[in-house]
């Protein structure tokens, strides 16, 4: 889970503070686990300084602590504040920008050849995939790799994401697909055709970030007509 910590103090020598920050950057670089940092000040107070600090994880954020440069660069943040900094730690429990970062992940890393990815950091182990193209429902991440690899197997493919909306724990990423059909796929032998096809996915996320569920729609029977799968209309 995404982890947060509040740092806040009060200092008239901000200058310094954000120089002393720049060195601990610098003197931390490969060995830090804080994924982003924004140093805020008050509007209705200069002198009160809030540091807001993500981790990708409450231990990763403890490993930060430990390392030695951090706390000599503490001392001398200290040292620079009028009063001692205190600290909150926070729990992330939604993050709609953290949601929609990984619905588009999926939507890079489905395109491929042979064995589809792990997807460990984009689904839980039981997630459950409603396609209504599908008989029966993919539920599983090993059985959601398999369906990749079916469409991996019979297209060399890649998605463009046109919008993406995240609202809640949901997020809606309208998407265009097109594909050059190289292989069986459902039983219709390799035709070589370039084909296209647009639809639209709804994923809802977990706390941390991963995928539990996810809901489709597109355009198969368009996909299945350029394949030439479809009998003609009779009038």
């Amino acid at each position: 889970m995404t982890f947060v910590q509040l740092i806040e103090c009060r200092t008239s020598r901000l200058d310094e503070m954000n120089r002393l920050m720049d060195r601990w950057v610098e003197q931390t670089k490969g060995k830090r686990t804080a994924s982003h940092s924004v140093v805020a000040k008050d509007r209705a107070d200069a002198s009160h300084v809030v540091e807001i600090v993500e981790f990708p994880s409450y231990e990763e954020a403890m490993r930060n602590s430990g390392l030695p440069e951090t706390d000599r660069i503490f001392q001398e943040m200290v040292a620079l504040c009028d009063e001692t900094p205190t600290f909150t730690d926070l729990d992330v429990v939604r993050d709609e920008q953290l949601y929609a970062a990984t619905a588009r992940r999926f939507f890079e890393q489905a395109p491929g050849q042979g064995a589809a990815p792990p997807f460990n950091d984009v689904f839980l182990e039981d997630y459950h995939d409603h396609d209504p193209a599908n008989v029966q429902d993919v539920i599983g991440l090993d059985a959601m790799r398999r369906e990749v690899e079916m469409w991996r197997g019979g297209f060399d493919f890649s998605f463009t994401v046109e919008d993406q909306l995240a609202q809640g724990d949901r997020v809606c990423t309208r998407w265009a697909w097109k594909g050059h059909h190289k292989g069986d796929f459902l039983g219709i032998p390799p035709t070589g055709k370039d084909v296209t096809m647009t639809g639209t996915t709804v994923h809802r996320c977990t706390p941390d970030g991963k995928i539990a569920e996810g809901w489709w729609e597109y355009d198969r029977l368009g996909l299945m007509q350029q394949l030439g799968a479809l009998e003609p209309l009779e009038l």
